[in-house]
């Protein structure tokens, strides 16, 4: 077997066992049950508002101690931190413990970076498709069957939704040495990398230069690449909408739970697995159909069917908000799901192609930040008893009317762009 064939592997195993975690379905059921006697308002204003604050705080710092630390390390930091998260799930039941429980959750979720650019790092260029694909099927494949697991053991009532959490501790338990049988990174793009410019032809033929740690060269490189991606118009502006649709996407899965709490019978959510698994395998395909289309030749062709698509995602999300009905809202999560990262796929695609090389995880990296950005402010204003501390039916009237007008403008924009290019074109 090729190496890089052995570490697409591993990475997929790790990525696999660290997203298979059923007890995600049902996490809002369980933190405001019985085991800590706290309300869902109490769970969704001073506990889940912790985890946004906490995975902004930590992004900035992992991504660039990520490429410090060449890789390796922070997968391991992000195995171990798994563990101790669902440890304290299990056996804390205080408030406090809960919000300290979500500082973890940040630096969990955080250095995920490390998990999607460490074949970046590892691999050969050559091999850059075929390993994302992989990578990317594993992590579907560990949600969608601990989507399924979840729903086969409540409705059996074989566990609990607190004894779910003992499978996802013991995934994390699996990734942890996974992770430690990575070999290890010898490059980075930024901190190691090579200086083209200056590097001398190696006293040995055959041999490579070890690249060395520059704290100048870094600095140059990257704010080499944050200029030239950014003083491109096109990278520029389908950045913005990933950042405003991330944004937005992140708050609605976020707290999808608590509408489906508040609208089910007995204000218990029994099919929240089945519900998840299915929106995870319909947003796969979405996403698989995206990344067929030459999308970059057609740039304004797609940014209107994207705008399209999200005024759809808009109304799809009010109607959840309006209807009495759990099942209509289990359907439009699917639907928005499947919709979501079709066109979201496609905009991410054609930023990459117009970016220059090895920029990918930085663009990525401020596309994230930026949307975290923007969340956290969702949250403080919309979501925490610090803002208004809405109700979750009237949080998605504001998540829909988000994407309305968010597409409108963007749907504003691409009419104009066209009837301009038609003028000039007339002119000509």
């Amino acid at each position: 077997m090729d190496n890089w064939l052995k570490i697409s592997l591993l990475l997929c195993m790790f990525g696999f066992f660290r997203e298979m975690r059923p007890s995600e379905s049902y996490v809002t059921e369980y933190l405001a049950g019985d085991w800590r006697n706290l309300t869902s308002e109490q769970v969704q204003q001073e506990v889940y508002p912790f985890g946004t604050y906490s995975v902004l705080a930590q992004l900035v710092i992992v991504f660039l101690v990520t490429d410090l630390l060449r890789y390796k390390p922070i997968i391991i930091l992000s195995a171990i931190t798994g563990i101790v998260l669902f440890v304290m799930l299990l056996w804390t039941r205080s408030l406090l413990n809960l919000q300290i429980a979500q500082v973890f959750y940040g630096t969990f979720m955080a250095s995920e970076v490390a998990y999607y650019t460490y074949i970046y790092a590892k691999v050969d260029r050559e091999h850059y498709q075929v390993v994302t694909g992989h990578t990317r099927a594993a992590i579907l494949s560990g949600k969608f069957l601990g989507g399924v697991l979840a729903q086969v053991l409540v409705s059996t009532e074989s566990m609990s939704f607190r004894e779910l959490h003992f499978i996802s501790l013991a995934t994390q338990i699996i990734s942890l040495p996974i992770s430690l049988l990575l070999p290890k990174v010898p490059r980075s793009f930024y901190f190691y990398a090579v200086d083209k410019e200056t590097t001398k032809p190696p006293a040995i033929a055959g041999q490579e230069e070890t690249p060395k740690f520059s704290l100048r060269n870094a600095g140059r490189l990257l704010w080499y690449h944050l200029v030239s991606s950014y003083t491109n118009p096109i990278v520029l502006m389908w950045s913005i909408w990933w950042s405003l649709a991330i944004c937005a996407q992140v708050q609605v899965i976020t707290y999808i739970q608590f509408l489906w709490k508040d609208q089910a019978p007995n204000n218990q959510s029994n099919y929240n697995g089945g519900t998840e698994a299915i929106a995870t395998l319909l947003g796969a395909v979405g996403a698989i159909i995206a990344g067929l289309l030459k999308s970059n030749n057609h740039r304004n062709r797609y940014m209107l069917i994207n705008s399209i698509c999200g005024i759809a995602l808009g109304a799809l999300l009010l109607l959840a908000a309006l209807c009495n009905n759990v099942w209509v809202s289990y359907a439009v999560y699917i639907a928005f799901c499947s919709v979501f990262y079709f066109i979201v796929t496609i905009a991410a695609a054609i930023v990459a192609e117009n970016l220059v090389d090895d920029s990918f995880g930085l663009v990525f990296g401020i596309n994230t930040l930026v949307a975290l950005i923007l969340q956290t402010i969702l949250t403080v204003v919309v979501v925490a008893d610090t803002g208004f501390g809405l109700p979750p039916r009237d949080q998605y009237i504001v998540y829909g009317s988000y994407f309305l007008i968010m597409s409108a403008i963007y749907l504003l924009v691409v009419l104009f762009l066209k009837m301009c290019s038609n003028k000039s074109q007339t002119v000509a």
